[in-house]
């Protein structure tokens, strides 16, 4: 199993979403979150006075596949959040060792 998380940019958060749904993965969790990468941040003027924006709203998108699920999840993710612009977002894959449905005590990919 692996988790995969995506920070991509708010307005593409339905895409994605839909991306994933055609492909078969339907739970996912969504964090609203701030950051910034190479664009590192820009400069905005409010009320007369100059300010540095240096993080950006972003939203962090989490979900726990088997193994021969993470390509397609990975490029579905890329595909729908791409704008080809800078800022577009990251998606990391990392190890999950283990999931465990509370519910049902359903362990592994079964829990998923």
């Amino acid at each position: 199993m692996k988790l995969v998380v995506a920070i991509i940019k708010p307005f593409k958060l339905e895409e994605v979403k839909e991306a994933l749904s055609e492909i078969g993965i339907e739970g996912m969790t969504v964090t609203e979150v701030k950051g910034f990468g190479r664009q590192k941040g820009h400069t905005e003027i409010y009320r007369g006075s100059e300010y540095t924006v240096d993080f950006l709203p972003k939203v962090k998108v989490e979900i726990a596949v088997p193994d021969d699920v993470v390509s397609k999840a990975a490029e579905a993710i890329v595909k729908s959040a791409k704008t080809g612009k800078i800022g577009d977002g990251k998606v990391f894959v990392v190890p999950l060792e283990e999931a465990i449905r509370i519910r049902t005590d359903e362990a592994g990919d079964a829990a998923l």
